[in-house]
């Protein structure tokens, strides 16, 4: 099964597609400085649509902030809610909107283990694990919670 992780940020979406055990690509769109708020929006929308068609996922996660988050980023909240829009309007048979307990349950890993992976233990052993960003090991962490959306 194909599946996508998603990690917004408020300048790019990092995405990880997954086909089965295998790493298929590690990206980020990056929104360019010029758009306003509307432009980056629909932006990101678009080219993640083009994305799931293209690799033909069929389960995706997204990371969310944290309802707990000391200062709450207003442009990667709403880059969240049109993620979670364009999961919607896509042909995907399933997706989950994550935060760091609930992308732990979905991989059987503990809690406390999710920052400690993110910061760089490969507990998971997956290659190339050192050369992923933080954002990018947060998606690739979502896109194998995805496998799990249907169960």
């Amino acid at each position: 099964m194909v599946t996508i992780g998603i990690r917004a940020k408020p300048t790019a979406v990092t995405f990880v597609v997954v086909d089965g055990d295998e790493i298929r690509n590690v990206e980020d769109i990056e929104i360019p400085r010029a758009f306003d708020t509307p432009d980056a929006l629909k932006y990101v929308r678009n080219n993640l649509l083009d994305i799931l068609r293209e690799y033909r996922v069929e389960a995706a996660g997204v990371r969310v902030t944290e309802p707990s988050a000391r200062s709450l980023n207003i442009a990667r909240i709403q880059l969240e809610g049109v993620i979670q829009e364009a999961f919607a309007s896509s042909s995907l048979r399933g997706y989950y909107v994550g935060q760091i307990a609930s992308i732990s349950a979905r991989i059987g890993m503990d809690r406390s283990d999710f920052k400690k992976m993110v910061d760089g233990e490969n507990k998971l052993k997956i290659d190339s694990w050192e050369a992923l960003s933080k954002e990018a090991r947060e998606a690739l962490l979502c896109a194998l919670g995805a496998k799990n959306v249907f169960a």
